[in-house]
């Protein structure tokens, strides 16, 4: 099983943090969740968390199931950066950033590491390990083309959150599952949260 950090910006798309949330635990997997101010809003808005009302287990219990409890989640403040996952001596997997904010790109672009959240991804960056940043945002302007491109010379995996079609989604799970297979594809992390593309039918019958 892996370790693994992931985190939450204010960037629209919390589907996707939650639909790889239920695939992470529910595979048995550890997860070092991290929140900024505006992704914890974001759960709220989007997926209906009730930070008054329950804790983020027991909402992801009321989203997904009792299968998630087949990992576990551990939760740390944006605003401290003593926590475990702020050093390199503390071994993990590999981090996502799921939905990562344009803000959230440019401070680990440029190593501000202002929270935890780009404390993590430049300890990740610099102890070789995999990042994944999930940009959400359209269009782009040349800041941001800029942005990705230094992340990705430094290391980091730019996915961009294009759910493909080829497998025919009926609900926004399904968008949400293939973007969660992706990331768990690159985390080396088997899955069949979509069926994989085997070629066309047409090549086939020729």
């Amino acid at each position: 099983m892996k370790e693994i950090v992931v985190a939450v910006t204010g960037a629209s798309g919390a589907l996707y943090a939650g639909r790889l949330l239920r695939a992470l635990l529910s595979g048995g997997h550890g997860v070092h969740l991290v929140l900024s101010k505006y992704g914890r809003y974001l759960l709220r808005e989007e997926l209906g968390f009730r930070p008054d009302q329950e804790t983020l287990t027991e909402f992801l219990i009321r989203l997904y199931g009792e299968e998630i409890t087949a990992g576990t989640l551990r939760e740390y403040s944006v605003a401290d950066q003593s926590s475990a996952i702020a050093s390199g001596s503390f071994d993990t997997d590999g981090m996502v950033i799921v939905p990562c904010s344009i803000k959230t790109l440019s401070g680990i672009a440029h190593g501000h590491a202002e929270n935890l959240i780009e404390r993590a991804a430049d300890v990740v960056l610099k102890e070789r390990r995999r990042l994944i940043m999930v940009v959400r945002e359209t269009p782009l302007n040349l800041i941001h083309l800029r942005n990705m491109t230094a992340v990705t010379e430094a290391g980091a995996v730019v996915l961009p959150a294009m759910p493909a079609f080829y497998q025919q989604p009926q609900t926004f799970d399904d968008l949400g599952d293939f973007i969660a297979g992706r990331i768990c594809s690159l985390l080396g992390i088997q899955h069949a949260l979509f069926p994989r593309w085997t070629g066309s039918k047409a090549s086939t019958e020729q």
